[in-house]
């Protein structure tokens, strides 16, 4: 949720994720699970949409929005200026597909599009490049997080998949 304080900073608060920041070391997974998850080829239960030739598509699973989903490329880099042209130039057709897919099937207001390159930034996982795609609705926070630690998701990740992924599969530019 962003509030105002002193009309100087806004302020993203994302209580709800806490059980994955606090989560014990043991609990989180071992390895880059970037690299790891889309070898294992169980996208429902690994919330993997869509594989293109450098770059695939996954459910943010401590989502900041109902929908984030997040294109990572296959290679491992943590460096935005190492990707290949045909790797930017994929993750930019493929941000264009989410976010019509994404519009057409969840009808947000807006979008929250970008990086957290490195630690200081926010990446929570900084040795893997990726971009996360955040629908946003008007009015789509409000006092739950703030006040209650509880964030309201309207769809389970499931349900969402399984909607999503039939879109990525059917995917046509209009």
């Amino acid at each position: 949720m962003k509030s105002k304080k002193n009309n100087a900073m806004d302020y993203l608060w994302a209580p709800w994720r806490m059980e994955y920041i606090r989560a014990p070391k043991n609990e989180k997974e071992s390895g880059c699970i970037f690299c790891c998850k889309p070898k294992e080829k169980c996208d429902q239960e690994n919330l993997i949409l869509y594989y293109g030739k450098h770059v695939f598509v996954i459910m943010n699973r401590y989502p900041y929005n109902n929908g984030h989903l997040m294109i990572v490329p296959f290679r491992h880099l943590s460096d935005y200026m190492a990707l290949t042209p045909e790797e930017r130039h994929e993750m930019a057709d493929v941000t264009a597909m989410v976010v019509d897919i994404l519009t057409r099937k969840l009808h947000p207001d807006g979008f929250n599009i970008g990086f957290n390159l490195g630690i200081s930034a926010g990446a929570g996982i900084s040795e893997h490049l990726h971009q996360h795609v955040v629908p946003r609705w008007n009015g789509d926070t409000n006092f739950m997080p703030v006040l209650g630690q509880t964030k309201v998701m309207v769809a389970g990740l499931t349900d969402y998949w399984l909607e999503l992924k039939q879109a990525f599969e059917t995917y046509e530019r209009s």
